[in-house]
């Protein structure tokens, strides 16, 4: 594996960890809304804020996690499939998938 994919693979495994803490590695129900978001970094923080304060400071707190949304926020849907399957055989991320799924859902009211 070349050392950029296993450092993406890295960066979405600790964003995730950050959102997801400890858990089993599972789908997310319905990954279309971060597919197909038009939300901005911004707005995503804003709604990550608005449905877990402590959680959006920690994501804020890492590098990684943060340049790893910026590119998730900024990639078009093909590239964001790619990332959230990735991201998904991450461990952890089932604890937090409400919060993931909220964000997505209502990222665009703020």
């Amino acid at each position: 594996m070349a050392f950029t994919t296993k450092m993406v693979a890295g960066t979405s495994g600790a964003l995730l960890s950050l959102i997801a803490g400890a858990g089993i590695a599972s789908a997310l129900p319905d990954p279309g809304p971060i597919i197909n978001s038009t939300c901005s970094y911004p707005q995503v923080i804003a709604a990550l804020n608005a449905q877990d304060p402590a959680l959006a400071s920690q994501l804020q707190a890492n590098p990684m996690a943060t340049g790893w949304l910026h590119q998730l926020v900024n990639a078009g849907p093909d590239q964001r499939a790619k990332m959230v399957k990735q991201a998904e055989s991450t461990p952890g991320v089932t604890q937090y998938t409400g919060v993931i799924m909220t964000v997505a859902n209502t990222c665009n009211n703020f």
